[in-house]
């Protein structure tokens, strides 16, 4: 086993909430500095500022993984994690028609943008992205299982859009092995399932810095293996 410095849950400015500076080069750059090994973007309802991601990780050696924080129809955010980058994309494009087509307000929300590798921009999202979609909690899981990825309740420490603060507790459907945590602190509300302590940052200093890591059966020199080994990690909740 192989251990790995990670934050899964950080956004870009294609996230309206995302920091002008949180661009695919600026964060492989940070998550480099503060000594990170794998690193998942996940912004809100998309994941089109990933195939930029990818390739500045490759210039830093860090793993990148491509993902999204979901709105469920109940306001509860999943983060959502995929083995390969073209999963991802193809998951974004079935969830298009389940998204709230509601007009984003620059001036108030902020801008959604989509950057090259050069980060440079080529493009914005025009509907506001955070809006809840249509999928309910179980049906969000089953979706992301079809397209081989994988989901947990994100940030259950925290009141706005955590899973605990709007049911109170863990359903029994659809079953949860992982959550993730702000504060490592706050374990006990796990309930004794795997826990991942993630920054959800959304400025490049609140990127996570080397911590408790991540153990997983793959080599540091093969990007494809650590991504599959972590997907097949979080499915069976053995991190």
């Amino acid at each position: 086993m192989t251990a790995f410095a990670y934050d899964l849950h950080v956004h870009s400015c294609l996230s309206p909430c995302g920091d002008d500076d949180m661009t695919p080069c600026n964060i492989a750059g940070m998550a480099h500095l503060n000594g990170l090994e794998i690193v998942a973007l996940t912004d809100h309802n998309a994941s089109r500022n990933c195939p930029a991601f990818f390739r500045a990780c490759e210039t830093y050696g860090i793993v990148p993984v491509a993902g999204m924080e979901l709105t469920t129809a109940e306001d509860i955010h999943l983060v959502c994690l995929f083995e390969t980058l073209e999963q991802a994309l193809a998951f974004e494009e079935a969830l298009q028609p389940m998204r709230m087509q509601i007009k984003n307000r620059k001036g108030i929300y902020g801008e959604q943008r989509i950057l090259n590798e050069n980060d440079v921009c080529i493009g914005e999202e025009p509907f506001f992205l955070p809006a809840a979609t249509m999928l309910d909690l179980e049906t969000a899981a089953k979706r992301v299982a079809q397209y081989g990825g994988v989901c947990y309740p994100a940030h259950i420490d925290r009141e706005a859009n955590g899973l605990l603060a709007i049911l109170g507790a863990f359903p029994p459907e659809p079953v949860f092995l992982c959550a993730e945590l702000r504060e490592a602190e706050h374990r006990e509300l796990a309930e004794g399932r795997k826990i991942l302590v993630c920054s959800d940052a959304h400025r490049l200093w609140e990127l996570k810095e080397e911590g408790e890591p991540i153990e997983l059966d793959a080599p540091k020199d093969d990007p494809a293996a650590v991504r599959k080994a972590l997907i097949d990690a979080l499915k069976r909740g053995r991190l």
